[in-house]
């Protein structure tokens, strides 16, 4: 195989050329590690690559392919870790000039672990904003990360590096994180497919200082590369107190079984979002009608909630207040300004006003919660615009400042809500930026959003066209 058709052959794929002794690992990763070298230095994706550490995991997966005796699932897959998430030997800086470099780096987080004993080629760490705090890729310690689709644009955040890796053919897995969004917003933007998973899944250590709203998932080319990767992070891990029961689910299983009967709402606008781009919308409309005419039964209805940005707001920027209120000052100044100022606003919150955005959030889940007794999935837009010009929080010539939720306001509900939620890529707009469609399933119920995303997927090619680089 050419190198590039090696840089975008899916994880699925990679590991049955694996099983039938077609394909080594070795040269899957030297592949990809020559386009990080190439490709890296324009869209910034990287902020760490461990090529030693590659090749020798790579060697040594080659040699268990070669006994029949892989170590799991993905291994031999080349993949990259956030750096917002733990990973052994390797500074996780978290986009800021805060942190100190020399560590110590002990510990795997638990997905970085679920990765490493299932034999993934971990390549290194993506580029994040500070502490994950925006939705868009830039920070004071890395710089700007830009999308593979067009360079001037942003490739989303907060899991900016992961979306531009993928797109770019720099790796087919990327671990995120997802607090409001930081997974279905740089798929949407960068083209590619994420699965922000019910809360507790992939268990988590440390636990976010952003609270019960942050999660981790999978992103990839593919839904069905996703399910893939969901079933090794998944799997338990004892530091996290909050995760849920380990079901031992093979998120692939069902992927085939398609969409017939299935009934799904289609809100475009949550019955309240004033601005919508007008190719987003129509991408999106031709996607519900697409899952229409492949049998299930779509309705155009809301789920009945009004606006819950500002109790997201409040959850949020406590979280940031969390983060950085021990910081000393002379740290705090070498802070993103936009994420000094969410501490700012989470330090004027009251216990009140905080139990009553609380209390607010479980009327939401509450309500979810019905609402899916009548239908199996919600369909939206998963933004509210395509990619927009790197280095601002928002397009030039809108309202808004440092808040980026009201270009988001299709994300975070269902962080509040913690259900299942996927991007996957729905067309493009006339000047060639991607747009993504947003699968919601109920609590518990990723087998369903999966399947439903990769029934679309099977029907359609915008998750495997690729930027012209």
């Amino acid at each position: 195989m050419m190198s590039a058709e090696l840089a975008y052959t899916s994880a699925t794929e990679l590991v049955g050329l694996y099983r039938a002794k077609r394909l080594s690992p070795v040269e899957v990763t030297q592949a990809v590690l020559a386009r990080i070298a190439r490709l890296n230095p324009k869209f910034n994706a990287f902020c760490l690559v461990d090529e030693a550490g590659a090749l020798a995991a790579a060697q040594s997966s080659e040699a268990r392919w070669m006994k029949g005796a892989p170590l799991g699932a993905l291994d031999g897959v080349p993949a990259s870790i956030k750096d917002l998430i733990l990973a052994r030997a390797w500074p996780t800086l978290r986009g800021s000039k805060t942190v100190d470099p020399q560590g110590p780096w002990p510990d795997d987080a638990p997905a970085t672990a679920r990765l490493r004993e299932s034999g993934a080629v971990l390549l290194g760490k993506t580029c994040t904003p500070e502490f994950g705090w925006k939705g868009v890729t830039d920070s004071p310690l890395t710089g700007v990360t830009r999308n593979p689709w067009n360079t001037a644009r942003t490739p989303g955040g907060s899991s900016g590096g992961a979306s531009a890796q993928v797109a770019a053919g720099m790796g087919p897995l990327a671990l995120g994180t997802d607090g409001g969004g930081s997974i279905r917003i740089p798929c949407s933007f960068a083209g590619i497919s994420g699965i922000k998973p019910s809360f507790g899944r992939v268990p988590a250590w440390p636990l976010s200082p952003f609270g019960t709203v942050a999660h981790l998932g999978p992103m990839a080319r593919t839904a069905a590369d996703c399910a893939l990767m969901l079933n090794v992070l998944s799997r338990p891990d004892v530091r996290d107190w909050t995760a849920l029961p380990y079901a031992g689910i093979d998120w692939t299983q069902a992927l085939g079984d398609g969409v017939r009967g299935m009934r799904i709402a289609y809100s475009p606008r949550l019955g309240y979002v004033k601005q919508v781009h007008a190719e987003v919308a129509a991408r999106v409309a031709d996607a519900a009608k697409l899952l229409a005419e492949l049998g299930a039964v779509v309705e155009e209805v809301d789920p009945g909630f009004a606006d819950c940005s500002d109790i997201f707001r409040v959850h949020w920027t406590s979280g940031a207040y969390n983060l950085l209120r021990k910081m000393p000052k002379e740290k705090f100044d070498l802070l993103d300004p936009g994420l000094q100022q969410a501490c700012a606003s989470g330090s004027q919150h009251t216990l009140a006003q905080y139990l009553d955005a609380v209390n607010a959030r479980g009327a939401l889940g509450e309500l979810m919660k019905r609402f899916h007794q009548s239908y199996d999935l919600l369909l939206t837009p998963a933004t509210s615009i395509p990619a927009f010009a790197t280095g601002v929080l928002a397009p030039e010539g809108t309202e808004g400042g440092e808040d980026w939720t009201w270009w988001t306001p299709f994300s975070f509900p269902f962080n509040l809500t913690q259900q299942p939620a996927m991007s996957v890529p729905c067309g493009f707009t006339a000047d060639g930026l991607p747009v993504g469609l947003q699968l919601v399933g109920p609590m518990h119920r990723e087998d369903v959003v999966l399947r439903a995303a990769h029934a679309y997927q099977q029907a359609t090619d915008y998750h495997l066209r690729q930027p012209a680089l």
